[in-house]
């Protein structure tokens, strides 16, 4: 039989990770601890079958240019800019300090300064993957925090970029060796101005040039009218950028492909770009986290036990300890805080490079880079655990607190509008809507928008469920009362106050999603009227499954109404 590294590569990753995955699923903890031990299983440390490691890293990485790709289009530029002022300072004054601590660690263990800058620095830096992940799995991508927690990332990343272009000519002076002047023959000081000047040009192309370029590129493919075109222009969109970054301007892949989907994200149709790479993104995101479970050595759990604590200490505490504090120190809430240090409580891709290139360099000993694999592996196991108790400690915190705006008019709930640069609101926050008789709206997209025109114009109540911030301003604006987040959210639907309400109607394209919404709103009201719509008899069969009373497939009625049309008397 013919046999390729690559097929046995995706058949060992994807299937272990599924049957993995699933079982961790059943076991009700997150299945990224699944997809971690099926990467364990067939690494080099386990018995039995080991897959190719330098392909896994490779494909991991597509999925990373993926993933920073589709955050990219839920952000602006404008959304970025409006937390600089903490997440700029905020990122490096936590390296510095993951760092001290890690150099601290390093000194004890008898290792050089430049060895334990190098592990500090890979204590530093969380994992792209893990906290986009977490983030998106919590509707928080949208929110203040999340918009804090994505622009910390951005700046660790481009520090750790920094890092990696400095570290070999660093080497070579702590080593003794001829070092290269440096352009300018200034040396490192050189090589960090040639750094900053990349960054800088490829920043300024891509707001000058690729602000103009892509989305036109993406308006012409879509007028074609060929989806097979339309999705490749996308992929090739966001690797292709991704990659001309790395290679042209020395910026990291993840970097890249995020500011075109932030450029992206300006145009009307990055919607369906969104929903054009999400399938690759969640495959290849997989095969991440089964490259990372290939690099654990179980075996420093027994060699290192008390050094392996100390860097877990680092990672999940130290670490996440001075990010509380700093958003504290900037005046935003202990809810904002907690998620940010629970979103950095984990490192990942950046520390595997700096350990490896470390080890390569002869300045970091063979355990640093052993204790740096451990500490992501077990990071990244723990980090859910915290988010699910920083989900508890913050939702009694709001549940108690909780008050209706003063002076807002009785039937405004505290999340009539999305949260916004400078806003801390979450589905915790929200007070349940007092309107009856209305009609409950979920999405607000195109079909969404065209319901909630015909309920205005006819005089119904209606209030929209919507966790995308222009859509939900646009219904505001409409004259809808808005609740912000995800449907499927039994908080989000309590402040809907379907009890009291007449009709439920999901608009949202997503069979799965809105499958979930419809199970979560029969389950509280069995008597309730839910009309949903979908795409397919599969679909139709699934939502009436999950409880909707009626269902509209879209394709059914245009036929029908153009029956109607054709067969009518001239």
């Amino acid at each position: 039989m013919h046999s390729s590294s690559l097929i046995t590569m995706l058949v060992a990753g994807f299937g272990l990770a599924f049957v993995f995955g699933a079982l961790a699923h059943k076991l009700r903890i997150s299945p990224l601890v699944g997809y971690l031990l099926a990467g364990v299983l067939v690494g080099p440390f386990t018995p039995g079958f080991v897959a190719d490691q330098t392909l896994a890293n490779e494909l991991a990485e597509v999925g990373v240019i993926l993933l920073m790709f589709g955050v990219g289009l839920h952000f602006s530029f404008k959304d970025l800019l409006s937390v600089k002022a903490l997440a700029v300072p905020g990122a490096i004054v936590q390296i510095v300090i993951a760092t001290a601590l890690g150099m601290g660690l390093a000194t004890l263990l008898g290792w050089s300064l430049a060895g334990g800058a190098i592990f500090g620095l890979a204590l530093s830096v969380a994992s792209t993957v893990v906290l986009l992940r977490a983030l998106q799995e919590r509707r928080l991508v949208l929110t203040e925090r999340g918009r804090i927690a994505v622009g910390w990332l951005i700046v660790e990343d481009l520090a750790m970029v920094l890092a990696l272009v400095v570290l070999p000519a660093i080497a070579g002076a702590v080593k003794g060796t001829s070092v290269d002047a440096g352009p300018f023959g200034l040396g490192i000081a050189g090589v960090l101005l040639v750094t900053f000047a990349k960054v800088a040009a490829f920043v300024i192309i891509m707001l000058v040039i690729g602000r103009r370029v892509i989305p036109w590129l993406l308006h012409w493919v879509a007028h074609t009218g060929s989806r097979e075109l339309f999705r490749l222009s996308v992929l090739a969109i966001a690797i292709c950028v991704a990659y001309g970054a790395a290679a042209l301007f020395g910026v990291s892949f993840a970097l890249g492909a995020f500011f075109a989907g932030m450029i992206l994200s300006e145009s009307e149709l990055s919607q369906q770009a969104t929903a054009e790479t999400l399938p690759l993104r969640d495959a290849f995101a997989v095969l991440f986290f089964v490259s990372v479970g290939m690099l654990f050595n179980p075996a420093i759990l027994i060699e290192a036990p008390w050094q392996l604590a100390a860097t877990l200490a680092i990672i999940l505490v130290g670490k996440s300890l001075a990010a509380y504090f700093i958003v504290l120190a900037f005046g935003r809430s202990k809810g904002t805080a907690l998620t940010i240090a629970a979103s950095l409580a984990q490192i990942g891709e950046f520390s595997f490079i700096l350990a490896g290139l470390g080890v390569n360099t002869g300045l970091l000993p063979e355990m640093g880079r052993d204790l740096v694999l451990a500490g992501a592996i077990l990071s990244i196991l723990v980090n859910p655990l915290l988010f699910a108790i920083i989900a508890r400690k913050t939702g009694l915190e709001d549940a108690t607190s909780a008050r209706p705006a003063s002076g807002a008019p009785p039937n405004e709930t505290a999340a009539d509008k999305p949260a916004s640069p400078g806003s801390d609101e979450t589905a915790s926050d929200l007070v349940p809507s007092t309107l009856s008789d209305h009609v409950v709206l979920i999405g607000y997209g195109r079909v969404g928008a065209l319901v909630g025109a015909g309920l205005k114009q006819a005089g119904m109540a209606f209030l929209v469920i919507e966790d995308r911030a222009t859509p939900a301003e646009a219904a505001r604006l409409d004259g809808a009362e808005v609740v912000f987040g995800n449907a499927a959210d039994p908080q989000v639907l309590s402040a809907a106050n379907l009890t009291a309400a007449r009709h439920l109607v999901v608009a949202i394209p997503q069979a799965f999603e809105a499958g979930q919404a419809v199970q979560q709103a029969r389950s509280t009201c069995p008597d309730l009227e839910i009309v949903a719509r979908a795409h397919s008899d599969a679909e139709v069969e699934h939502l009436e499954k999950c409880g909707a009373t009626r269902t509209i497939m879209g394709e059914r009625e245009i036929a029908r109404c153009m029956l109607e049309l054709v067969s009518a008397p001239v």
